[in-house]
């Protein structure tokens, strides 16, 4: 404790503290919160002399238990201070921030310069970048832009034993080695501390207009997904809500209460592009829909994402709580999938429901629950497993962009074959020969 306090500072010391994320609570531990990367560096260095388990921790928005603490003998290092901005320049489409940066200010900051930065994961004001980067974060607009990975082309990381390094910088090319960045991307901690990162921005759409349609079945609205990719057209976002979903949250609908399977689309670019892809987008949407609406004002399109973002606390509150998990298959299975998800939750007694990324078959599959219900709870563990082995019947992944984290332990082993698997436990060995980095997350 001593140690740590000389160098971040004592009253960046805390013991005792409980770290955890939105899925899972830690245990009591030490929270160190430096405040310069080089803090970092000497913060790892010291654990890893003293055989301390290391846990990073960022703006524990996280959903599969990656940022939670599970040994009352580790080091939480938080990254909250280390949140500078260092170098943005729009003339260039790049800009360089510290790892405690929200998403929210990364965004905001090149909006503010007619710049685009897509990953919009959930939480956009408390996820920050280094946990984006740790989970490889997507959302709603990674269907054309990718995740967040697509958009970093270099990165500042801790390593061990407590080494400061860069992989990749500014350029947008550089294939002068293993390409490491594209590993720590997604490592979920388990490698090093990411501390800084590099990033690509683009220009800004001129326009974005959503389309929205309603449909009575899974089945119509599935195949009017399909018949979106079948014509080449090329949303922003391709949405899904299954009807569960939408008894859920379409009472909250900005135009009026909403109910069936809603599919939400969005186009964008130049407002002569936005407005010819939107008109595709109705065309191929139509078909078997009850409503179909396409808001134009810039008022209501806000409202229309605020009510997207608000759509998991709505089925959330339906009950009191619930278990979720992001499953994704490819976007042809989505119908058996959604089909297959409802009749978990029946075998097992609980209400479920589904909704999430349609165009990339990235599933939040759902099951609702009285809070503080124990038996509820067990049920709805039990049924998270089905839902895995659905993934995998279907040629799909246990996760699409929540990570494995602590929740989905030993997943890896029955996604992979033992070959691949034996290969992410080398590199982690490679990495991290004390095992010290993040333990028990990302395992096989």
């Amino acid at each position: 404790m001593d140690a740590l306090k000389r160098i971040v500072g004592a009253e960046f010391v805390e013991a005792g503290a409980v770290v955890g994320d939105r899925a899972l609570n830690g245990v009591p531990c030490v929270l160190v919160r430096p405040g310069s990367a080089a803090e970092v560096a000497a913060v790892v260095a010291w654990c890893y002399e003293h055989d301390v388990a290391i846990v990073p921790v960022g703006g524990r928005s996280g959903l599969a238990g990656g940022a939670a603490v599970l040994d009352r003998d580790a080091v939480a290092v938080s990254m909250e201070r280390v949140r500078a901005v260092r170098s943005f320049e729009p003339g260039l489409w790049r800009m360089q921030a510290e790892a405690g940066v929200t998403t929210a200010t990364i965004a905001r900051r090149a909006r503010e310069s007619g710049l685009y930065f897509p990953p919009d994961p959930g939480a956009p004001e408390q996820s920050q970048l280094g946990g984006t980067i740790a989970t490889n974060a997507g959302g709603p607009h990674a269907f054309k832009y990718g995740v967040t990975g697509d958009w970093v082309t270099g990165l500042e990381v801790v390593l061990a034993p407590g080494e400061l390094v860069r992989v990749g910088g500014p350029v947008r090319k550089d294939v002068a080695g293993y390409d490491l960045r594209g590993l720590l991307v997604g490592s979920e901690g388990t490698l090093g501390i990411v501390t800084a990162a590099w990033l690509r921005l683009v220009p800004a759409p001129e326009a974005q207009l959503p389309v929205v349609a309603a449909y009575p079945d899974a089945s119509s609205g599935c195949a009017a997904v399909l018949r979106v990719l079948e014509a080449g057209i090329v949303p922003a976002a391709l949405e899904y809500f299954d009807a569960g979903a939408m008894d859920a949250a379409g009472g909250t609908f900005p135009s009026g209460a909403l109910r069936g399977f809603v599919v939400m689309a969005e186009a964008d670019g130049s407002a002569e592009e936005a407005g010819r892809v939107r008109g595709e987008l109705l065309e191929a949407l139509a078909g078997g829909a009850r409503h179909v609406l396409a808001p134009e004002e810039a008022g209501a399109i806000r409202s229309l994402w605020r009510w997207r973002d608000g759509v998991s606390i709505a089925v959330a509150a339906a009950r009191g709580a619930k278990l979720s998990e992001d499953i994704a298959v490819a976007v042809d299975r989505l119908e058996e999938a959604v089909a297959q998800v409802a009749a978990i939750g029946a075998r097992s007694g609980l209400e479920a429901c589904s909704w999430g990324h349609a165009g990339d078959g990235n599933m939040h599959a759902s099951f609702l629950l009285d809070a503080g219900d124990e038996a509820q709870r067990a049920r709805a563990d039990a049924a998270a497993l089905e839902l895995f082995d659905l993934a995998l019947r279907l040629g799909g992944t246990v996760t699409g962009e929540h990570g494995i984290g602590v929740l989905k332990r030993g997943q890896l082993a029955r996604q992979w074959a033992p070959a691949a698997v034996r290969a992410h436990r080398a590199i982690k060995a490679a990495l991290d020969p004390k095992g010290l980095f993040n333990p028990g997350k990302k395992e096989g």
